[in-house]
C-alpha cells in the first residue's frame, strides 16, 4: 500500500528518504523511466526499539563494542569508557533494569592471580558506572578469572595478542527489566 504519491518527471533521478518515529531512517535512489505511468519504491524500515530480556547481554543487544582491558590491568581504558557510557545510557532509559557485570581475564598468569584481577575489573567497571550516575543497588559485579574463555587460548595454547585480548573483557548481563 503506497504511503505517498509524488509527482515526478520521467527520465529524472531522485533520492527518496523514509522516516518514521522509532525507526531507522532509510534513503534510496530511484530513476524514473522515460515512459512511465507509475513507479514504486519499497522501504523496509528497521525498528530502533530493541527487545531485551533477562540474561541478555546489553552490549550485544545494542551493538556496543566489547569492553576490553589491557594485560594485567583493571583500569577503564578511554575506548572502553565510551562504550560503557552507551551501556549507562541504556540503563538510564530503563530505570528498573538491574545488571550483573561479569569480568574475565585471559589464561596467562596463575588461576589465583586471574581470579583476583577479574574481581578488580568487575569492581572497577561497577565503580565507574556508579560515578556516572547508575545507582549501586542496580549493579552486581563478579570476576570469573580465566574460567569462561571465548576461544581456544587456554593454558599452554599458543595464541596471538588479539586472541588473548578477546578474553580480557567485561560483560553486562541483564538480571531484571520491568
Amino acid at each position: 500500500m503506497p504511503l505517498a504519491n509524488i509527482e515526478a518527471e520521467c527520465g529524472k533521478k531522485y533520492r527518496i528518504r523514509a522516516e518514521k518515529m522509532e525507526y531507522n531512517t532509510l534513503e534510496k535512489a530511484i530513476e524514473i523511466p522515460e515512459n512511465s505511468g507509475e513507479t514504486q519504491l519499497d522501504f523496509d524500515l528497521e525498528s530502533k526499539i530493541k527487545t531485551i530480556g533477562k540474561d541478555g547481554d546489553i552490549a550485544k543487544a545494542f551493538d556496543i563494542k566489547e569492553i576490553l582491558f589491557d594485560l594485567d590491568k583493571y583500569n577503564i581504558r578511554a575506548d572502553a569508557a565510551i562504550d560503557i557510557e552507551k551501556i549507562i545510557d541504556v540503563m538510564k532509559q530503563y530505570p528498573a533494569m538491574k545488571v550483573d557485570i561479569r569480568s574475565h581475564t585471559d589464561s596467562r598468569a596463575s588461576h589465583a592471580y586471574n581470579a583476583k584481577l577479574s574481581e578488580n575489573r568487575a569492581k572497577s567497571t561497577m565503580e565507574y558506572m556508579i560515578s556516572q550516575g547508575i545507582e549501586r543497588n542496580r549493579l552486581t559485579a563478579k570476576g570469573y578469572g580465566e574460567t569462561k574463555l571465548l576461544n581456544k587460548c587456554a593454558d599452554g595454547v599458543q595464541c596471538s595478542e588479539e586472541e588473548h585480548q578477546k578474553n580480557r573483557r567485561s560483560e553486562f548481563i541483564i538480571l531484571n527489566v520491568k
